[in-house]
């Protein structure tokens, strides 16, 4: 959005990611306590509205929502906000949700079509103030990649055949059957590795339950990655088998934008980006037995990983890509700030 001309800040508490991120890459940033809900952090949001005097704010959880919402009430040029909803969990049909969605903010977006559609029917919002833009990613950055020459970068061994998993290390993500799964697979393949790549709450029990499966040898935990493309690029089959709360998970455009065959589950909205047989591998979530049976499969079958893997990039450019979401976002943005005008 700057590259595009406007002036932007990212506020976010001092001490998370995207706050560390924003002032790596010189993106004015201001910190505040937006991840928690009470009268004193509500009054640091309407400081800083109020001096700042942005013509649209743009939330991304329930906690900042609520703070940007209500004190946009106390401002007499308030600004315009729009609500976007990354993850796919029910909202609540009560009073005060009802209020926050269907009039606390002008504007609602949903990184995923059926994540618009379960708010329109169950929580009878209306269809003109939802639209469904997935998260861009940049085609070109990820994009397909040498893979023997990934594996020297990563001091890989160029010999072996590797499963990958790029996600934040939460339960939902479904690390533990992916470990079932290779467990089972690793038995009879000594040359298969696992790369899980990133950080997150549930390392220690991944750890656990990796040395509880005798597979500690065959297991990369290799933490957070600022180059995610290299270590697709050395993938053979990417998974993620999450069962819960996905909207079109970003993890899984980049495997297809960098040409790596994908096996997934039917959660969320991933159903967008992945369809089985054609442009992945779709597995019912928490099934070992067919995660593992996928797996093999891509494993065992280089000429169907090739088609699944082609026909993948080929959607997720024509989908997926990050200039389409800029401009989709500019026209909601500028939508809302000539809403607000007229209220």
């Amino acid at each position: 959005m700057i590259g595009r001309g406007h002036r932007v800040e990212i506020w976010a508490p001092e001490t998370s990611d995207i706050y560390v991120e924003a002032g790596r890459r010189e993106i004015p940033r201001q910190a505040l306590p937006i991840d928690r809900r009470n009268l004193l952090t509500l009054l640091g949001v309407r400081r800083a509205l109020y001096r700042r005097r942005p013509d649209v704010v743009n939330t991304h959880s329930s906690t900042d929502s609520w703070l940007v919402a209500l004190a946009s009430r106390t401002l007499r040029h308030p600004p315009a906000v729009v609500r976007t909803r990354h993850i796919s969990p029910p909202v609540a049909n009560d009073f005060a949700t009802r209020w926050l969605y269907r009039r606390g903010v002008q504007h609602v977006v949903t990184t995923g079509a059926r994540m618009r559609e379960v708010l329109i029917r169950n929580n009878h919002m209306s269809p003109s103030h939802l639209t469904s833009i997935p998260t861009g990613i940049d085609g070109e950055r990820f994009k397909p990649g040498d893979k023997l020459q990934a594996r020297y970068r990563l001091g890989l061994a160029p010999g072996n055949s590797y499963i990958s998993i790029v996600a934040t290390l939460r339960s939902w993500k479904g690390h533990l059957y992916l470990l079932d799964a290779f467990a089972r697979l690793a038995a009879n393949d000594d040359r298969l590795r696992l790369l899980v790549v990133g950080d997150g709450p549930m390392f220690d029990a991944l750890r656990a339950h990796v040395a509880a499966l005798g597979l500690t040898p065959k297991v990369l935990f290799a933490g957070r990655q600022e180059t995610v493309e290299h270590w697709l690029h050395a993938t053979d089959v990417f998974c993620l088998p999450s069962y819960a709360n996905e909207g079109v998970p970003q993890a899984v455009v980049q495997a297809m934008l960098a040409g790596v065959p994908v096996v997934t589950t039917n959660i969320g909205s991933i159903d967008e980006a992945i369809t089985n047989n054609v442009t992945g591998l779709v597995v019912p979530p928490r099934d070992v037995d067919a995660l593992a049976g996928a797996l093999q499969r891509l494993l065992l079958d280089s000429a169907l990983g090739a088609r699944l893997a082609h026909a993948a990039r080929e959607h997720a450019m024509e989908n997926f890509g990050l200039e389409r979401m800029l401009t989709r976002m500019e026209n909601i943005f500028r939508d809302a700030i000539e809403q607000r005008s007229r209220q």
